[in-house]
């Protein structure tokens, strides 16, 4: 491993090289690296992008282009995903002062959006005197396609606010935000719009509304929906199977399956989903073994569900099957399955994966070198886990996140911090939620002052806008209980509006444990008790403490409800491979 960290990305050509050098060398000869069974090769996908043209000359767009010219090759880019060329007619639209020209703006929008490149697309946007509505409209499903509801919502609003009025197109792009964020009163609003505008029963508009109530647990109106639509196509029918499951209706989803004219592998995958996460995995399974012509998006419903549920030797079981059965793997596939090797700690299916992820060329993907970040820190490799993300050559907030973990999980403190410095002045990234917890946990395990964990849980709220959660005030407790100062967890949870939760006071009993502070102990302990928390938890930590102060008559007290309530202490265990069994 040592070895592997070493390698610097200027000792061999590229980042996937030096993963195959590092996994030939230790692990596996060149021989068994390039054998045909170990897992089967498949193409890049939209990845490659900005190298399929990189050789390509500027688009054949004749002498004299006019806008309408300018739009169909525009498109003709889109279609075919050629950067290069795209930017190159950007470029030209420039020079000769098309970018006046509503059409040919909005067809540069829809490309940069359809690249999955929104931030290019907001800011050609910004640049434009009047967008048209097709501008508009490209721009808020962009950024709803992509994940980013809120800014998506918020244009939405800006629109609504303009001299230009949103059309049925406006409102189906904003009701799947609506979905993903479960703001089901802006989606209600948003239906009584499409009903002004006449257009309640065209299908795609139904359609969405059918997806955005499911999303937002309003089943039944997904329902009356799909009922009273005319013209039902297979997304109508697949998208009310999901608002079924979605709501652990699985009976109903079958329901509906069975009246299906013609169910297809998306229908049966979305029944497959609801099994695996709401009922026996094995029954999805059996469902798996009946479908015609299963996917992998089949496959990795079960996977994921396996890895969700803690059955990761389940799932690395589930995986080996998928291999044998030439199942074509994709990103989902690899990062789930390291997820579960992370959990059971099992470093040689780790490196084996690792090989698949090089032999189907998703060595690059920041995805899986987020995946494969976690795996190795998880299995204590933190310096294989430190290149990869040093090597990496996109990294998002998940891959930063992983490292600090990386670095959490082995308390690597000063490590953890100094990542986090390092993140504040990433350009477009800002730490989330989880990258405050890894600090805070490092800041206990460091036994760091009170004042310093506290710096950086105030930083959080006032100057990130982060709201804390009961992980959060758990970690800092935690540090309070280091230096004896549990009585400030009173105050704290009272500004924070966590009194009524349990599990923060769970978390100052526990600290009470390690400083001694028997009154808050006793308060907490009454707490816990009160809102129907862990009474086990109780009686064990109690008995403790009280045994601390040499009051044995209540520690007596605390064993004797032990014995009425037949609680035994749970056995600590713990994990180690041995000749690749864990």
């Amino acid at each position: 491993m040592k070895v592997f960290a070493n390698i610097t990305k200027n000792n061999l050509p590229n980042y996937k090289q030096t993963q195959q050098r590092f996994l030939q060398n230790h692990f596996i000869t060149s021989t068994q690296f390039s054998q045909r069974d170990a897992f089967r090769s498949f193409s890049k996908d939209n990845s490659d992008l900005h190298e399929n043209d990189d050789n390509s000359e500027m688009p054949n767009i004749g002498d004299k282009p006019n806008g309408y010219d300018l739009v169909y090759k525009i498109r003709e880019c889109t279609t075919l995903g050629l950067y290069n060329s795209g930017q190159q007619l950007h470029s030209y639209v420039l020079r000769y002062g098309f970018n006046a020209d509503v059409f040919v703006s909005s067809a540069l929008i829809n490309f940069y959006v359809k690249l999955d490149l929104v931030k290019y697309a907001h800011k050609l946007f910004d640049e434009i005197p009047e967008p048209g509505l097709v501008a508009w409209n490209s721009l808020i499903s962009g950024y709803v396609r992509s994940g980013k509801s809120r800014i998506g919502l918020n244009l939405f609003l800006q629109l609504e606010r303009s001299s230009i009025s949103s059309d049925s197109y406006s409102f189906t792009a904003v009701l799947s935000g609506c979905g993903q964020l479960n703001l089901v009163q802006l989606g209600k609003s948003l239906h009584t719009k499409i009903i002004k505008y006449g257009t309640e029963h065209n299908t795609f508009a139904a359609n969405c509304l059918i997806d955005m109530y499911g999303k937002c647990e309003q089943v039944e109106d997904a329902i009356k929906i799909f009922n009273e639509t005319c013209f039902k196509d297979t997304f109508s029918w697949n998208s009310v199977i999901a608002a079924s499951v979605r709501n652990q209706r699985i009976d109903q989803a079958f329901h509906f399956l069975h009246q299906m004219p013609n169910p297809d592998t998306i229908s049966y995958n979305e029944i497959i989903t609801g099994i695996a996460q709401f009922g026996k995995i094995e029954h999805a399974i059996e469902i798996l073994s009946t479908i015609p012509n299963p996917n992998s998006s089949s496959w990795n419903s079960i996977l994921t569900s396996y890895v969700n549920r803690n059955r990761p030797r389940n799932a690395i079981e589930f995986f080996s099957k998928m291999h044998s059965n030439t199942i074509q793997m994709d990103e989902f596939t690899f990062s789930s399955i390291l997820s579960g090797v992370a959990r059971l700690g099992a470093l040689t299916w780790g490196i084996l994966i690792h090989c698949c992820v090089v032999k189907h060329g998703f060595d690059e993907s920041v995805v899986i070198g987020s995946s494969l970040i976690d795996m190795y820190a998880k299995c204590g490799q933190t310096n294989t886990a430190e290149f990869l993300f040093k090597s990496l050559p996109d990294k998002n907030l998940v891959t930063w996140n992983a490292m600090i973990s990386g670095y959490a999980h082995n308390d690597k403190s000063t490590k953890v911090i100094e990542i986090f410095n390092r993140l504040k002045d990433v350009k477009d990234l800002k730490p989330d939620g989880i990258t405050f917890l890894n600090v805070l946990s490092a800041c206990w395990h460091d036994k760091m002052p009170f004042q310093v964990a506290n710096r950086y849980f105030e930083s959080m709220i006032n100057d990130y806008g982060i709201d804390p959660t009961v992980e959060h005030c758990s970690c800092l407790i935690k540090v309070m209980g280091c230096e004896g100062e549990v009585w400030r967890a009173k105050g704290m949870i009272k500004r924070l509006g966590f009194e009524s939760n349990g599990e923060v006071w769970r978390a100052v009993l526990a600290a009470c444990g390690g400083c001694g502070d028997l009154e808050v102990a006793e308060m907490a302990a009454r707490k816990v008790v009160d809102l129907g928390g862990d009474r086990d938890f109780v009686y064990v930590m109690m008995s403790n403490i009280y045994s601390q102060f040499g009051k044995w008559e209540d520690a007596g007290a605390m064993r004797k409800m032990m014995r009425d309530n037949k609680v035994i202490k749970e056995v600590g265990f713990s994990c180690i491979e041995i000749v690749n069994v864990v």
